[in-house]
């Protein structure tokens, strides 16, 4: 079976350079033979991205996250500019609203949503969306605003309901290691109501560690515990679940 773990903050999980290519190449080993590195700065981007060259199953998204909001740096938009050119960058990301933290005030956050939404329009790639307690005003913006080539809810944590009121936009809806966790109600009920096609898996590594390896820091290597949970919930065997799951995000980040 193959994997695609489509969100994955490589740069966190450690510092040193070869210990990241390492991190990638023991997912590789695991099945995950596709990734998509992500970075909340853009000093992190250049640094990460710097040091996965050499690893060709790993792709890149490049953006400023609402956790930069106050300090995206003066040339953000030029090294998005930049950083897009760059062979295996294939979205702008992640990028969105979180009013949990509350990362400088609410209408910074959406300019800067909004800002990048448009850069992504500009060059045709998709978006990784951040949500955490703003649900409402994500789904705002992106009424509008969404580029054609589309998004993904990432780490999704909101309930059935949103998901079907989303589901009227070109969104994909990714579920990490946290759809393991049998108090996770309101994720098991949306899988359920989601039609496969639109459902992708993520690491969110190094956080939200599958049940099963609870107490260790995340990687993503363990992203097949998260398929095969979510093969078990939907009542579907978890090769085909592998299979489709790395599809749609091949489709979805045009590497089909």
């Amino acid at each position: 079976m193959q994997y695609f773990d489509t969100h994955a903050h490589i740069g966190l999980i450690f510092d040193d350079p070869i210990d990241q290519l390492l991190v990638c190449q023991q997912a590789k080993q695991a099945g995950v033979t596709r990734l998509i590195s992500i970075c909340n700065s853009l000093i992190d981007f250049a640094q990460v991205y710097e040091n996965l060259k050499t690893a060709e199953h790993v792709y890149h998204a490049v953006g400023v996250s609402p956790s930069e909001v106050t300090t995206p740096g003066k040339d953000w938009r030029h090294r998005i500019d930049e950083g897009v050119k760059l062979p295996r960058v294939v979205a702008i990301g992640e990028i969105g609203l979180d009013y949990h933290h509350k990362f400088g005030d609410r209408k910074s956050q959406i300019e800067l949503f909004i800002e990048q939404l448009e850069i992504a329009a500009r060059y045709d790639l998709p978006v990784i969306i951040h949500n955490r307690e703003a649900g409402k005003d994500v789904l705002d913006v992106l009424k509008d605003r969404l580029p054609p080539a589309g998004g993904v809810l990432h780490c999704y944590s909101e309930d059935a309901e949103y998901a079907m009121r989303a589901m009227d936009l070109n969104l994909y809806f990714s579920f990490a290691g946290n759809l393991t966790y049998r108090n996770a109600r309101n994720l098991h009920d949306t899988v359920r109501v989601l039609p496969l096609e639109r459902i992708l898996v993520e690491s969110e590594a190094p956080f939200m560690v599958p049940a099963e390896f609870r107490g260790k820091r995340n990687k993503p290597e363990y992203l097949p515990s998260t398929v095969d949970f979510l093969a078990e919930l939907l009542d579907i065997a978890v090769e085909d679940v592998a299979q489709a799951t790395f599809d749609n995000a091949s489709r979805f980040f045009k590497l089909a």
